[in-house]
């Protein structure tokens, strides 16, 4: 009986009640459709269960079933779409009239918790206090309803954050084994696609990954295991290159306009300087602190004209090239993006059906005790967020400095990547999307930096007890 008294035991018993009671049981508990769930259901199959009127269908009320139709209307190229094909086949089986969502949020919740195990398991090899912090702090903060929430939803966000950790998990896996399977790189390897791939703003971090596979083929020195961990390496830069290069070209327009209109030229100083310093018309100026989405723009975003004038003359590249000119603007975008980066949830998608009788747009605080806090108690400043980079890197610094090992140096390393993750995923939307809807872009920076909060606690927790072990053996 004592073999199953375990930390990670505990968690997955804990983590299983979490989810059943918020998720799967009693009142449904989603995130209503802002209009980004029809780029999955166009191409696995979904359509909305029931003719609505706008205001029930977006923002207003989440959503629990939906209907069948037929694949590919549409396609919008993500890992994603593996996850909802699997939970759309699952759900037929069970009810071939209406898909039920939390089929696919019971899915998400399973990755969630088998990552959180295996993190949990490894660090009580080291330390069973350390163990049961990470067990605490895992529950507390990414089973918190403004997480849990959206994985009973059609949104990539949920396929970040689970996977963010289970790459974490696996990664240190890997790192950690005397002498690592092929089976464990391959699942790490799986693990960071379905990352990388899910959204197209997390394409840019699969660079990052490509390069720690480099690292992780050292680990044996063996050949094959070499050529394997060095496939997987150009495999992860060519998911990378391709999550973006793929992307509908409407996609990119859209990210375009937001970026240069409704970013770049957004409360500037000089607009008709910036768009001349751009390559582009000074008529575009009347759409300057305009959205994709805005209806009573002076030329509408769609107007033919603007194909050669403004779609078919600026990239990503050119707005680079822009803020690299002009930090202190970029400075500025990114000082207004802070004061958004502790919103775990959209608070304004509401989180219930309209059947509940609930008011549109009502929320769930069951156990949103972090997604809280954070939003109210953590400064949500750039210099906070900088010092708080700082830190992790000064630390992860320390600690490679002290590994002579390369297993252990790999592991660091893997922090390190983990901490990049979350500078790229809090730059990328400004330079990527503008100020559009900058809450919810900032998700995955979320996850990252409740991430890097976890572990520096943890690692504290794990050094307090270590120095008190070692006086006591002194003594």
């Amino acid at each position: 009986m004592k073999k199953w008294l375990t930390v990670e035991n505990g968690f997955l018993l804990a983590a299983a009640g979490i989810v059943i009671s918020l998720l799967l049981a009693g009142t449904f508990v989603g995130v209503a459709d802002n209009g980004d769930f029809l780029r999955i259901m166009g191409s696995i199959g979904l359509d909305y269960y029931e003719e609505e009127p706008y205001e029930d269908r977006f923002f207003r009320y989440a959503h629990s079933l939906f209907a069948y139709d037929a694949f590919f209307r549409g396609f919008y190229p993500s890992t994603q779409l593996v996850l909802v094909v699997v939970a759309r086949s699952i759900g037929y089986l069970l009810n071939g009239e209406a898909f039920d969502v939390r089929v696919l949020g019971a899915i998400y919740a399973v990755i969630l918790i088998a990552a959180g195990y295996v993190l949990v398991k490894l660090v009580r090899t080291r330390s069973l206090a350390a163990a049961i912090a990470l067990a605490l702090l895992l529950l507390f903060v990414f089973f918190d309803i403004g997480y849990l929430a959206y994985f009973n939803s059609l949104f990539g966000e949920p396929v970040s954050m689970v996977f963010l950790l289970l790459t974490m998990a696996l990664g240190l896996y890997v790192a950690m084994q005397e002498k690592p399977s092929r089976r464990a790189l391959i699942l790490f390897s799986a693990a960071a696609l379905f990352l990388i791939g899910s959204k197209t703003q997390n394409a840019p971090v699969g660079v990052g990954f490509a390069l720690l596979g480099l690292r992780y083929a050292w680990l044996r020195d063996d050949k094959p295991w070499r050529r394997l961990a060095l496939s997987l390496s150009a495999l992860t830069l060519l998911l990378s290159v391709a999550t973006y290069a793929l992307a509908p070209k409407d996609f990119k327009d859209i990210n375009t306009y937001q970026t240069v209109f409704f970013g770049i030229l957004k409360d500037s100083p000089d607009v008709e300087g910036d768009l001349k310093e751009l390559g582009l018309p000074a008529r575009l100026s009347v759409l300057a602190g305009t959205n994709y989405f805005q209806a009573d723009t002076a030329i509408k975003q769609n107007d033919p004209s603007l194909k050669a004038d403004f779609y078919d003359r600026i990239s990503h590249a050119d707005v680079l090239l822009f803020y690299m000119k002009h930090p202190g603007r970029l400075i500025d975008k990114l000082e207004y993006a802070a004061k958004y980066s502790m919103i775990i949830r959209p608070y304004y998608l509401g989180n219930f059906e309209k059947a509940e009788g609930k008011p549109p747009g009502a929320l769930t605080y069951k156990y949103s005790g972090w997604s809280e806090f954070k939003k109210h108690e953590v400064p949500s400043e750039l210099w906070f967020i900088a010092l708080f980079f700082v830190l992790y890197f000064a630390l992860a610094a320390w600690e490679w400095a002290k590994r002579k090992d390369m297993r252990s140096r790999t592991a660091v390393e893997l922090f390190v990547l983990f901490g990049l993750t979350g500078a790229f995923s809090f730059a990328i939307p400004i330079l990527g999307d503008g100020a559009a809807d900058i809450a919810k872009h900032l998700f995955l920076f979320n996850a990252v930096f409740d991430m890097m909060a976890v572990s520096m606690a943890v690692w504290l927790i794990y050094r307090v007890v270590h120095l008190i072990n070692r006086n006591l053996k002194a003594k």
